[in-house]
């Protein structure tokens, strides 16, 4: 079973990374020494630890939250009259799902809920802890690509010109992936988009004083 889908994944990624790029990114090469790099490294490392952690307490949050909102949503459409129901039950829907779902469909949910058998239960589940987890973990494997280079190198300009190397190559592997699980007809696109994207980005913390 997968603990998050590849949207959720790519995306923490993503946070991850922009955020080690940006702290990385504001690091002098002209005057920075040894004592100064091993000081944005652990500040990028502790920025994405910390990020890591409330957007991991967040996603049990947001979680527990839509499970209880389903699960009172559920029991007013079992408690109500039909024409309620199928009102209750739209307005639950995505929109595209609407566009498509008549009468007989809405009367079909409305009937299986009514055969729904509710618990007492309102705890999050053992996959739920997991994907927390998957959460914290992705975000903070992010920064490590980054500030691998300032760690194997001496020469401080060199590694952050593969450290931004890496990034590029990362925003574009996870635009690809994204641009391939939306069914894009060229995931190459989407891939540039989010390298030029990230060209854009690691130029603007140059500009701003990087």
């Amino acid at each position: 079973m997968r603990l998050l889908d590849p949207v959720n994944r790519i995306s923490e990624i993503l946070f991850g990374l922009i955020m080690a790029v940006t702290i990385v990114g504001s690091l002098s090469i002209a005057t920075a020494g040894r004592n100064e790099v091993r000081t944005v490294m652990f500040a990028a490392l502790g920025c994405n630890l910390a990020w890591g952690l409330v957007d991991a307490v967040m996603y049990l949050v947001r979680t527990l939250t839509e499970r209880t909102r389903n699960r009172v949503l559920a029991q007013k459409i079992i408690d109500v009259d039909p024409a309620t129901a199928h009102r209750l039950l739209a307005s639950s829907l995505p929109d595209h799902v609407v566009a498509i779902t008549g009468t007989d469909e809405l009367e079909g949910m409305r009937r299986r809920l009514l055969q729904w058998k509710p618990t007492s239960r309102h705890v999050l589940t053992r996959a739920d802890y997991l994907a927390a987890i998957g959460v914290f973990l992705l975000v903070v494997a992010a920064t490590f690509p980054v500030v691998a280079p300032f760690v194997l190198m001496t020469n401080t300009a060199l590694a952050m010109r593969v450290s931004q190397i890496i990034a590029l190559l990362t925003l574009f592997a996870a635009g690809y992936e994204l641009g391939r699980h939306a069914g894009h007809r060229s995931p190459m696109r989407t891939g540039l988009a989010m390298g030029v994207f990230g060209a854009v980005l690691i130029g603007a913390v140059k500009a701003l004083g990087g």
